[in-house]
C-alpha cells in the first residue's frame, strides 16, 4: 500500500464536480457502492443534486484530495429519520490507501455526534473504514439499490 503524504479537505467547489461525476462512473465502484441514484451517468441529475445540497444550510460537504488531487467527497447532512448521517466516495484508482479513513478523520474532527452513516452489508471495505473511525453497527435494514436494481441488506452504524 503506497499512502499519500498529505491528505486534506476542503469545501466542495464547483470546480470539483467535473472530476468528482467522473469519479461516480466507475462500475465496479457503483456496484460496491450500491445506493446510487438512479441513474448515475446523468450529469444534470448529479449538478441538481450537488445544487441542492449546496444550499442546504444544514449540510457540509468537503472535496478529498490526495497530494493536491481530487480523489474523492465527503458530505454529511441532518436526515429526520436517521439524525445527523455521513457519506464519502473515494476514487477506485485510490482505495486501499488509506485515504478514506484520514480523510473522514478530519470530517469527523468538526461533525456533531452522534452521527450515523449506512452502508451495504456486502461491503466490507467501508465498514472496516467505518470501523476504524469507531462507528458501531446499530442496526439492520433493506433498502433498493439503484446500483444493483435489487433490495439488498444494508448496516447501520454510529458514532458517538
Amino acid at each position: 500500500m503506497v499512502e499519500p503524504h498529505v491528505v486534506t479537505l476542503r469545501e466542495t467547489r464547483a470546480g470539483d464536480l467535473d472530476e468528482l461525476f467522473r469519479i461516480r462512473q466507475d462500475e465496479e465502484a457503483v456496484t460496491m457502492a450500491a445506493f446510487t441514484p438512479e441513474d448515475i451517468a446523468d450529469r444534470a441529475a448529479f449538478d441538481a443534486r450537488w445544487e441542492r445540497l449546496h444550499a442546504n444550510p444544514g449540510a457540509r460537504l468537503a472535496t478529498i484530495r490526495a497530494d493536491g488531487v481530487v480523489v474523492g467527497d465527503a458530505g454529511s447532512w441532518s436526515d429526520p429519520d436517521d439524525g445527523r448521517m455521513i457519506t464519502y466516495w473515494v476514487d477506485r484508482a485510490h482505495w486501499r490507501r488509506g485515504i478514506a479513513t484520514r480523510a473522514m478523520r478530519l470530517f469527523l474532527d468538526t461533525e456533531p455526534r452522534p452521527v450515523r452513516a449506512h452502508a451495504a452489508a456486502d461491503n466490507a471495505a467501508s465498514i472496516a473504514v467505518l470501523g476504524k473511525l469507531g462507528f458501531v453497527e446499530v442496526g439492520r435494514d433493506r433498502g433498493y439499490a439503484n446500483a444493483r436494481g435489487a433490495e439488498i441488506d444494508e448496516v447501520v452504524l454510529e458514532l458517538r
